[in-house]
């Protein structure tokens, strides 16, 4: 299987769980952590839900894998996530020591692997993951604004 391809199976993996999260009315972004070519861990956005900060899709990933795995350590590891990573999880995944970061739409408001900040690409951090973004690029954003749009137009519902 292609390296494209390869990335475009578990951008789908990382989808089904971002549909999870909006299932339970969330925002709608799914991780999953890969090594060797098989899923070791997954997370969603739980921020509301558990009314916890941290609980972005990528730190829920990486605390499962290291879990598992009994090592903070994750060489070897890939990261694919459905939205361009926030400083937190920039900044997670390089502490982490993840080899790669695969994700699929840009975050113009807060992602942090290249679109406002480039924290894995930034050289003067002890780690630099390989970056690809813009993997199924199309797909992970009009989840996004399909949830975003429907949370609008419920906010203005209940506010008339």
């Amino acid at each position: 299987m292609s390296a494209d391809a390869q990335d475009e199976r578990f951008i789908r993996e990382a989808l089904k769980y971002a549909r999870r999260a909006y299932t339970k009315g969330e925002a709608p972004v799914g991780a999953v952590v890969v090594r060797d070519g098989a899923v070791i861990s997954y997370g969603y956005n739980e921020r509301e839900r558990k009314q916890d900060a941290t609980l972005h899709a990528e730190m829920t990933a990486i605390k499962r894998c290291c879990k598992k795995l009994g090592l903070w350590r994750l060489y070897g590891c890939t990261i694919y996530v459905t939205l361009e990573p926030c400083a937190m999880c920039a900044g997670a995944i390089v502490l982490a020591r993840l080899d790669r970061l695969v994700f699929g739409a840009s975050d113009p408001k807060s992602g942090a692997c290249g679109t406002l900040f480039d924290i894995p690409g930034s050289g003067k951090l002890n780690h630099s993951p390989d970056v690809t973004g813009g993997v199924l690029r199309g797909e992970c954003a009009a989840l996004l604004t399909g949830f975003f749009t429907g949370i609008r137009a419920g906010e203005a519902l209940k506010s008339k």
